[in-house]
């Protein structure tokens, strides 16, 4: 129902989160083209560098697509007003909860979160280097999206509170596309250009957005007014 604040603010948050995907990521985005297959002039392929972001992006996609198909179906399966009126609540506290996070007010939830799983992907990277085309490119790229992050996982609690596989894949990929400018130019050596996309009123933009969807998604159900277009 709040589809459009919701791809807003994630969008937001990747550009505002430039600054923490470069402390996490930009290390591997600039390592990625030392291991990369080179062109005639020896530098890296540009196609091959562009294939890891969209490998990671459709990581995030994928994540969102599980975790909002998951919910809708549980919606679908248990059709009754109480439990639709508390799956509601809990997705305005997902809001709120990311709300608070791009304010500030809470630390994103730590790496610990994913490391188990991370533990077993990480290998599987390493036999996909070195990298010399495009779906190996993708591969590492898709890997690499499941290393743990925390704004990656407070994204994910907003696209959960989608209760919908294609609205979750899209409030994800949304956020990878707003990380990719800054990874990318890392990717490329451009270190100072990278920065460029860590700004504080971004993440207050992105918070404001995020606290206007929490409102609505609690109080959808007793706007005095037709807002089926809300939905």
């Amino acid at each position: 129902m709040t589809g459009p604040l919701t791809l807003g603010a994630a969008l937001l948050l990747g550009l505002a989160a430039s600054g923490h995907c470069l402390v996490m990521c930009g290390g591997i985005s600039a390592a990625l083209g030392l291991a990369t297959a080179r062109d005639a002039q020896g530098r890296p392929r540009p196609l091959l560098l562009a294939g890891y972001q969209l490998g990671r992006v459709a990581s995030y996609a994928l994540a969102g697509l599980l975790v909002g198909g998951v919910l809708g179906g549980l919606i679908a399966l248990l059709d009754i007003e109480a439990v639709r009126r508390t799956l509601r609540a809990l997705g305005a506290l997902a809001f709120l909860f990311a709300a608070l996070v791009a304010f500030g007010l809470v630390r994103d939830p730590g790496p610990g979160l994913g490391h188990r799983l991370w533990q077993r992907l990480s290998p599987l990277a390493r036999r996909l280097l070195p990298v010399a085309s495009l779906p190996r490119a993708v591969a590492f790229g898709m890997v690499w999206g499941w290393m743990p992050c925390g704004f990656v996982y407070t994204v994910l609690l907003m696209a959960a509170a989608q209760f919908n596989a294609g609205a979750g894949a899209l409030t994800m990929a949304v956020f990878g596309l707003g990380t990719l400018p800054a990874l990318l130019a890392a990717s490329f050596g451009a270190q100072r250009l990278a920065s460029l996309g860590a700004r504080p009123g971004a993440r207050r933009l992105a918070g404001t957005l995020l606290l206007a969807s929490a409102a609505l998604t609690l109080a959808g159900p007793w706007v005095p007014f037709d807002h089926s277009h809300l939905h």
